[in-house]
């Protein structure tokens, strides 16, 4: 009988001129076949390894891999971009459709949410296309937002026809996330960077 092996799940930083062009074949399925972005075009791997370098200017971007090979990644962004609100910032992930209900992204979001409090970031937001109420639709459920309840974020608003893809209206939401209790007087965000090098 043949012994089963549990696979290994590592969390990394991404590292852009290595990573692009993986990353971009996990993003491409949902930008060719859901709403789960609202991005109508796959970008190429030149303007996407800029995103990500974009990002680590200042934010974590980590990959997951699944026995050394890339299967999902999450990254936070600015929330809105004025300084009052450096102390949150939005979240989003991607994980390739086989890899699933694994338990992959659950660990991503513990890591990114790890290093986030230490950068002191406290509150994080997640924008989520859903289709409109009442509607079930081939490419668009409510499976993201479910998971996003798993992972202890509240809705907090609801946007009607926002968005156009496919040739349907969507809907949008945002959910919200508090990594901790919110001190008087806050020291100010520490970039990705700094983080990693107290390491």
């Amino acid at each position: 009988m043949e012994e089963k092996r549990n696979p290994e799940i590592s969390i990394r930083k991404a590292d852009p001129a290595e990573d692009a062009a993986v990353l971009v074949g996990i993003y491409r399925p949902y930008v060719e076949k859901t709403a789960i972005t609202f991005e109508y075009e796959v970008p190429s791997v030149e303007e996407f390894r800029g995103r990500m370098e974009h990002t680590l200017e200042n934010y974590p971007y980590l990959v997951a891999e699944l026995d050394g090979k890339p299967v999902g990644y999450a990254y936070a962004s600015p929330f809105v971009g004025r300084k009052a609100y450096e102390h949150s910032a939005e979240i989003s992930i991607y994980l390739s459709p086989e890899c699933r209900r694994k338990g992959i992204g659950k660990r991503l979001y513990a890591a990114l949410e790890d290093v986030l409090l230490r950068m002191n970031v406290f509150n994080l937001y997640a924008c989520i296309g859903v289709p409109e109420e009442g509607q079930e639709l081939d490419f668009l459920d409510n499976n993201s937002m479910q998971f996003h309840g798993h992972m202890g974020y509240a809705l907090i608003g609801r946007f009607h026809k926002c968005g156009y893809k496919f040739g349907r209206w969507l809907d949008m939401v945002w959910m919200e996330k508090m990594l901790c209790g919110h001190p008087e007087a806050p020291e100010g965000f520490h970039p990705f960077h700094e983080v990693l090098q107290q390491d």
